[in-house]
């Protein structure tokens, strides 16, 4: 049975004790292959690999900001492709950000193709052509790149930092926690109906399930009426977090918060403890 479901039951039904500690998955050192691997390139393909890890990033981060926005947001296996360059003179189509980067960096074109395929056949980039319309010159050709997870790995190897780490299985992503989180922040009153809605309900919303036969929501967050003035009819729905859901933000908020800076959780304080 999933740790998440044994630790949920547990606050459901032990709401005196704390819960219990589950650590997460502990920081690896990088390996010794792509220790290896960043060693054989040279200097100019350590700032490629570098620059582009960093653009898929401030990438990442934007797609994050969008979906909070609730901006429509394509499939990572479109806007991870990164565009490199136009072919079409700097002069009158101007620069990529990943160019700006390069340059800021004091690598210029000249050389550009040379060095991202070599990046290429390491298995660290992939290369991919489209085209695209530019209000100054009309359609021209585009080159993109794509980070491997590989190419991930050696960068993070060279640069010193460390693996990525996944959360513990009983912590939501930090999709998920931003979607609690803003629930959280709106009790007592709740969050209005029409701002909650999409996939995140199938993982935190009360009598939602993924699939068929799947398992069901963790129960976070339910939908509940508020009474007009002299209480003759509905008036409206708002969200609200149940008891484990404001449980499990009391137990975790200090940990999301240093999981998740990015995720808002101004005016997020501790809920009466009656109500947990």
């Amino acid at each position: 049975m999933p740790a998440r479901m044994v630790l949920d039951a547990w606050m459901r039904t032990r709401t005196d004790e704390p819960a219990p500690q589950i650590p997460g998955k502990r920081q690896q050192d990088p390996s010794s292959a792509a220790l290896k691997t960043w060693e054989s390139l040279n200097e100019r393909q350590r700032v490629y690999l570098g620059e582009i890890m960093r653009d898929d990033r401030m990438t990442e981060t934007e797609m994050w900001m969008r979906r909070v926005q609730r901006l429509s947001v394509p499939r990572a296996a479109e806007w991870r492709k990164l565009p490199l360059t136009l072919k079409a003179a700097p002069s009158l189509v101007g620069y990529t950000r990943l160019q700006e980067r390069l340059r800021r960096r004091e690598v210029h074109d000249p050389g550009a193709g040379q060095t991202v395929h070599a990046l290429e056949r390491r298995g660290l980039l992939i290369i991919t052509e489209d085209a695209v319309e530019h209000p100054g010159v009309g359609h021209v050709g585009r080159v993109l790149v794509e980070i491997t997870r590989r190419g991930r790995a050696v960068a993070r190897a060279g640069l010193g930092e460390p693996r990525e780490s996944a959360h513990a299985a009983h912590l939501l992503s930090e999709w998920l926690w931003g979607v609690l989180a803003r629930v959280a922040v709106a009790e007592p009153t709740g969050l209005e109906d029409d701002r909650l809605a999409g996939r995140s309900l199938f993982f935190i919303g009360v009598g939602y399930k993924g699939n068929a036969g799947g398992r069901p929501s963790r129960g976070f967050v339910e939908s509940v009426p508020v009474m007009a003035a002299g209480g003759t009819h509905v008036d409206e729905y708002r969200w609200r977090l149940t008891r484990l859901g404001k449980r499990h933000v009391a137990e975790y908020l200090d940990l999301y918060r240093e999981l998740y800076p990015r995720v808002d959780t101004t005016g997020l304080g501790p809920f009466p403890a009656d109500s947990l």
